[in-house]
């Protein structure tokens, strides 16, 4: 992973020279100033805030890409002798477990960039704490403003940068969720509303896709594979990943490969 100052969007596929390009990369680029991809439209998939946005303190084994713990700043579940454990979750700061950079919040937000295909899911993954922050109070607040339409707003990621003290004052990037372009908050909830009717219309049913994405959730101990662990170990956890986030979007083909995180994940850090 490098410091970057824009998005690039990526297939599942890896090459030689890391991951492959998705098509929709392209197609936004020549649209961006400089063709450099700061902004990207988006739909969230789920009125729920925290389906779209799955966050916990994450410990993997760095040798086979294993998540060990998985901790909401509360309880976590970890892999014991006898199985998933339930502990207490003191944080990263204050775990003897999570001593020396092992554990880290680790945030996905899964998104639909692609309107041909309604249930395609892209996810930006990060461990970027002001990332994770950002969305998750941007997904609550638009959520209650809409009165449950989020997945009828028309939205877009941002990368915004900002310097401190601690960066010593170079830019650190991470990314919002805002109103796309050109339309006001009054004029996104008039369109959510018309697109829920007519969806409703037609027959779609979100309360019910809602409910299986739940239930999907809740049917797997830990979300993140041995397989996909060891792509998260490479990508955010070695001791060169020193960047806020690595800004990538994975294509992922179907939302019911989303397994189960903690209940309380994304509430736990803000």
């Amino acid at each position: 992973p490098e410091k970057d100052d824009q998005f690039t969007i990526t297939s599942q596929i890896q090459g030689k020279d890391g991951w492959i390009k998705h098509p929709l990369d392209e197609q936004l680029r020549a649209k961006a100033p400089n063709q450099k991809l700061r902004s990207i439209p988006v739909r969230m998939i789920f009125n729920d805030p925290e389906l779209n946005l799955r966050a916990e303190y994450s410990l993997f084994d760095r040798q086979t890409g294993r998540l060990i713990c998985s901790g909401n700043g509360e309880t976590c579940q970890r892999l014991g002798q006898n199985g998933i454990e339930q502990h207490p979750c003191p944080s990263p700061d204050l775990c003897p477990l999570a001593q020396g950079g092992l554990c880290k919040p680790y945030g996905r937000l899964y998104v639909n960039l692609d309107e041909s295909d309604e249930f395609g899911t892209f996810i930006f993954r990060t461990t970027g704490f002001n990332s994770i922050r950002t969305l998750a109070a941007r997904l609550r607040y638009y959520s209650s403003a809409s009165g449950d339409l989020l997945s009828c707003l028309p939205l877009q990621l941002t990368l915004r940068g900002k310097s401190t003290t601690q960066s010593y004052r170079t830019p650190i990037y991470y990314v919002d969720l805002t109103l796309r372009d050109g339309i006001n908050l009054q004029e996104a909830i008039t369109s959510a509303k018309q697109i829920d009717e007519t969806s409703k219309a037609a027959g779609f049913y979100q309360e019910a896709l809602d409910h299986v994405a739940r239930q999907g959730y809740g049917n797997a101990s830990f979300e993140v594979g041995g397989e996909e662990g060891l792509d998260i170990v490479e990508e955010f956890y070695t001791e060169e990943s020193k960047s806020e986030q690595n800004q990538q979007m994975h294509d992922l083909s179907h939302a019911q490969d989303i397994q189960k995180g903690l209940q309380q994940s994304v509430q736990a850090l803000n």
